[in-house]
């Protein structure tokens, strides 16, 4: 009777233990949550942007709310700058109080005259038996594209002028680095001067070799040609190789002058020089002269060689 009881209760006691472990857990329960002062606040916000919206921005500027270009009620009138101030176009308004002098007006670089003064050449020349001094000086005025230039060189022998060129030529700008030039010549030295019309080019030629080129009528018929190019060579910032060649072609014999017809000389030679400053440069050189046809005839017949070889040395300055 007893064990019938106890196996009663157990089977009972395991059957509510399965029972409870077959349930699901409940889930928790959150506590109920009040969004009345989130929506509260949130309106708040947009009622303060709905009437941003409404502003009048005039009142900022301190100007009166200007009508039209009104969008979304603001008013972008006074953002826009307003009326220019009389005097927004006055160079003198924001210069710090200086002011042009009105008698002497700007003007473009081009407007201006300009002027230089070169003395290429002045040197002592030595040859196997005699010395002399040559000299070859240019000069000019004037704007970018009108000059007057002013040319002279010679040689100089025992203190007296051998043969001198002297020229004044009107230079006008015909392209890129190169000039037109007419104007006169005039010879003088031993012998009878003589005047020359001139007209020639001259400029920067491609590989920046320096070129000149003139021509020249005269009395009686008389006719000339003076080509002449020489080409620097900067072995440094300041040691400069010349390389430099003159030749002069006459069409009329001047027995006056010892100058015969054709070819008359050529002079060609290479300077080294040294720039102490760019203004002011002395050099030393070797240089080898030659006199053709009847010219040479002329040198000869007066003890002198129609070829020579001269050892040069002399100064090259401007300013």
């Amino acid at each position: 009777m007893i064990d019938s009881k106890l196996i009663f209760i157990a089977a009972m006691a395991v059957f509510g233990m399965s029972s409870v472990w077959a349930q699901e857990p409940a889930a928790p329960t959150m506590p109920e949550m009040d969004h009345s002062d989130v929506q509260g606040r949130t309106s708040v916000a947009e009622d303060r942007m709905s009437g941003a919206t409404q502003m009048d921005h005039g009142a900022r500027s301190g100007t009166a709310p200007a009508t039209g270009h009104d969008m979304g009620g603001m008013d972008h009138g006074s953002m826009q700058g307003g009326t220019a101030p009389p005097d927004a176009r006055d160079p003198h308004a924001y210069s710090g109080g200086y002011t042009l002098d009105p008698a002497r007006p700007l003007r473009m670089a081009d407007e201006h005259n300009f002027g230089s003064l070169l003395v290429d050449r002045l040197e002592r020349a030595r040859t196997r038996d005699n010395s002399s001094t040559a000299f070859d000086v240019l000069a000019w005025y004037g704007r970018t594209y009108d000059r007057a230039w002013f040319k002279t060189d010679g040689e100089t022998d025992a203190g007296r002028v051998q043969d001198a060129r002297t020229e004044l030529l009107w230079g006008h700008a015909v392209a890129t680095y190169w000039d037109t030039q007419l104007g006169v010549r005039h010879d003088s030295g031993v012998g009878p001067d003589r005047g020359w019309l001139a007209f020639g080019v001259q400029g920067l030629a491609p590989y920046w070799f320096e070129v000149e080129a003139t021509a020249y009528v005269g009395n009686e018929g008389r006719t000339a040609l003076r080509l002449e190019a020489e080409y620097e060579l900067l072995l440094t910032q300041k040691l400069i190789l010349q390389p430099r060649i003159e030749t002069n072609v006459y069409g009329k014999r001047d027995a006056a002058r010892e100058r015969g017809s054709g070819l008359s000389d050529i002079a060609a030679g290479i300077r080294l020089r040294y720039e102490i400053k760019r203004e002011f440069a002395p050099y030393v050189g070797i240089e080898r002269a030659a006199k053709y046809g009847d010219t040479a005839d002329y040198a000869r017949a007066a003890g002198e060689d129609a070829k020579e070889t001269r050892l040069v040395a002399g100064l090259r300055f401007w300013f």
